[in-house]
């Protein structure tokens, strides 16, 4: 189990009779890194295929070559399956503990599937969810691979599914090629705390997938969340992680009293993150000081009560002096802007897709200015394929008229990955 650490980077000072308050909290997990860190019962891993027709040839033997290697990097000990979908769901792979034997029956099994049908992703879900509801008080964690859009049932369907396995696993999900739906697959793991990703071409999967694993097998804290008071009276605006993603916390709020809350974030390793809170508070006079929120971190270990593993405060000071209250914290304003970084981005894109160039335009210029500003290097390459950046720091761009679908999609994708506070990506 890792050490936990809080810090606050915040401008604590305020003008008299106002009361929002913005503070970066950074999380840090060190110690107890590595696969050894945690029994190997203690884990389950599950790889969900989509084997619908669009899958056909090339696609499903690069998936099943992927999914071989994946299995390869599971620790023994580890539980794991593999679920294979298409209008329906088969587990091809039951739960086992991995052993060199239980590994290659697993090869064996996936090297048989092949590719038909429809697709209806709540039901892959749902057979992975009932296979982790066996495996309780264990790091869970599952890979999804689709190429095609959820076209075989209705949202509200996958929705249904989805509330119904929230905290019970985490899932990272794949795209590969370009037919599939960039909102549909981070619906999917913004919802079960997991990445999503664009893989290009079928010969990336291999690599990708022990990426994958790799990170997943390095997570030694099944339970981590960060657990928020505020004083009576305030109003919490939202809690949101900045990096090393964005993904809006707010909406995932679990009450524990009127005013406090819990919010999840799955599963850590040896890492950081950064999150920015925002809180109303009632407004102070001239040397008034108070407790605007408080952030705890709440850990929970296999088999373990939960802990309060570190701390950290947000306070807010009341002055007159105008120099201290004007002054803008170097951290808040740098996630401020990687924020409106990937708001940019995804109104540009939406508004390209519509026709409207002048709004892609002129969206996709901010986007580039920020980006630039923020040292995000890898967000203006992205930008590069889909816009010709003139001028970065005045965000003046021309859209291309002919992108390809794919580098479209890798700005969509990865718009909400961000830099930190003086580096570069």
């Amino acid at each position: 189990m890792s050490r936990f650490t809080a810090v606050t980077f915040q401008n604590e000072y305020l003008p008299a009779g106002t009361g929002t308050v913005d503070a970066i909290v950074t999380v840090t997990a060190a110690g107890s890194a590595g696969p050894t860190a945690v029994p190997a019962g203690d884990r389950t891993e599950i790889i969900i295929l989509d084997k619908s027709g669009s899958m056909t040839g090339g696609k499903i033997t690069a998936a099943r070559q992927a999914t071989a290697a994946a299995i390869d990097c599971i620790p023994d000990g580890t539980h794991f399956a593999v679920v294979a979908g298409d209008g329906t769901a088969t587990v091809v792979v039951p739960l086992a503990e991995a052993s060199p034997a239980s590994r290659q029956d697993a090869r064996d099994r996936v090297r048989r599937l092949r590719a038909y049908g429809g697709t209806a992703m709540s039901t892959w879900l749902t057979a992975a969810a009932e296979l982790f509801r066996q495996r309780t008080g264990t790091i869970n964690h599952a890979i999804l691979l689709t190429d095609g859009k959820n076209e075989s049932e209705t949202r509200s369907r996958l929705d249904l599914a989805l509330a119904g396995m929230t905290g019970l696993f985490q899932c990272d999900c794949r795209g590969v090629g370009t037919g599939w739906v960039v909102e549909e697959l981070r619906h999917i793991s913004s919802t079960l705390l997991g990445t999503v990703d664009i893989v290009a071409e079928p010969d990336g999967l291999t690599a990708d997938f022990i990426d994958m694993m790799g990170t997943a097998v390095g997570r030694t804290t099944p339970d981590v969340r960060l657990r928020v008071w505020t004083p009576a009276g305030a109003e919490l605006t939202f809690v949101k992680q900045v990096a090393p993603r964005i993904e809006d916390l707010t909406g995932k709020r679990t009450d524990v009293t009127a005013r406090v809350g819990d919010y999840p974030t799955g599963a850590w390793g040896e890492e950081s993150r950064d999150y920015h809170i925002s809180v109303v508070v009632v407004p102070g006079q001239v040397s008034d000081e108070k407790l605007a929120a408080r952030v705890s971190v709440l850990s929970t270990a296999a088999g373990s009560a939960e802990e309060v593993a570190a701390q950290a405060l947000v306070r807010a000071v009341w002055t007159d002096d105008i120099a201290l209250s004007t002054r803008i914290n170097r951290q808040v304003a740098h996630y401020t802007g990687q924020a409106e970084l990937a708001a940019a981005i995804a109104e540009g894109l939406q508004a390209r897709k519509a026709g409207d160039d002048r709004t892609a335009t002129v969206k996709l210029g901010r986007a580039a200015q920020l980006a630039a500003a923020a040292g995000n290097t890898a967000t203006t390459d992205l930008l590069a394929k889909v816009v010709e950046i003139e001028d970065p720091a005045t965000g003046t761009v021309r859209l291309r008229r002919r992108v390809e679908a794919a580098d479209e999609m890798a700005l969509d994708t990865r718009s909400t990955r961000t830099v930190r506070v003086g580096k570069k990506d």
